[in-house]
């Protein structure tokens, strides 16, 4: 815990001089139309803050009323996406990311990606965008032992997942600026819970298309933004997760993109790509908005003695509740998965 709270406090001063700046930097200009069809006619479909990390901002999603599509507005600009994403999957958060990666939860949905392919292809090379710590690859070898897998993905990750064997090549960059290079090397482009954290998906699309042979398969999950879940469960939904969301994309949007882009959709999934945690998910983000702060860098200073204890008691208390939510996700989840309760789809695109 020590050695923890000293790693917080050597992040404190970068925290304190980007904050001094105001959020305001963190934020490009507000839209006016809708980035998808490029309709006028928006409207605010839900406010809510960043719920997973706690850092300060209030973070607006609007909805096209044409289109449906669901997008951040305004955007993060790129020094927001910095601060943002700063210790959530590396620094303070790798840890975390680590043990959420190789859980058995994170193997099962895996193994249910890995064969979605098996009937359609067996890929030479396949090239896993945003592969953060490379756990997929390590699982969909399993599936698929005569496939060599590389990674991609902004992050230092990508570069732990080569050090530990989890892919045989690491490309650590922007997907749309490393396209050109790796042009027609890939028999399979996968984006798992990908193309919503990007600022412009029809330009991951052609990317991903650049890097396909003739034929080859481009395979997507992305969250639902139709879901039931989200319209019961509100601003609390866990899919939301903001402010790292930019854009949430009803499936037929995507297909009918994918089709401009020069692929043909062979199939599309709403029922195995549910991942199972949405009661725990919404708890949780309830939880952290009720409960005293935990240290953290981007506060200005150390939570006193009596805020750090009484967070560690209702954490305490609220355990076991969490727990339970989690085995009733689990048991509900054949249900969800029949209904239009299922947070996520699948679509699999061949490259024409």
């Amino acid at each position: 815990m020590r050695a923890q709270a000293k790693r917080i406090a050597t992040r404190r001063p970068l925290y304190a001089r980007e904050l001094e700046r105001g959020l305001e930097t963190f934020f490009a200009p507000r839209r006016t139309a809708c980035p998808w069809c490029a309709s006028c006619h928006l409207s605010v479909h839900l406010r809510t803050r960043d719920h997973v990390q706690g850092k300060p901002g209030t973070f607006v999603v609007e909805g096209c009323l044409d289109c449906g599509h669901l997008f951040q507005n305004p955007r993060l600009s790129e020094e927001g996406l910095r601060f943002y994403y700063r210790d959530c999957y590396e620094g303070l958060g790798e840890a975390t990311m680590a043990r959420l990666g190789s859980s058995p939860l994170a193997k099962r949905l895996y193994r249910s990606r890995a064969r979605a392919l098996v009937q359609l292809t067996r890929p030479s090379q396949w090239l896993d965008v945003g592969t953060g710590h490379g756990h997929f690859c390590t699982e969909a070898r399993k599936t698929h032992p005569a496939t060599a897998f590389h990674g991609l993905d902004r992050g230092e990750g990508v570069e732990l997942a080569l050090l530990n064997g989890r892919v045989a090549e690491a490309h650590q960059g922007s997907f749309t600026d490393l396209a050109t290079p790796l042009a027609g090397r890939y028999d399979v482009v996968s984006m798992f819970h990908y193309l919503e954290h990007t600022t412009a998906p029809r330009q991951e699309l052609q990317a991903a298309h650049t890097v396909l042979r003739p034929g080859g398969h481009l395979l997507i999950e992305v969250p639902d933004p139709q879901s039931s879940a989200a319209k019961m469960l509100g601003k609390w939904w866990g899919p939301w997760l903001q402010p790292q969301h930019l854009h949430l994309i009803p499936l037929d949007n995507l297909c009918q993109s994918l089709a401009q882009e020069g692929f043909t959709v062979v199939a599309t999934d709403r029922r195995r790509p549910h991942v199972p945690t949405d009661l725990t998910s919404a708890a949780a983000n309830i939880l952290t908005a009720v409960l005293p702060s935990g240290d953290a860098p981007w506060l200005p200073r150390r939570p006193g003695p009596l805020s750090r204890w009484s967070r560690a008691l209702a954490l305490a208390a609220a355990a076991p509740v969490l727990l339970l939510l989690f085995g009733l996700d689990a048991l509900l989840a054949p249900f969800a998965r029949r209904t239009r309760l299922s947070n996520a789809y699948r679509v699999i695109a061949r490259r024409d």
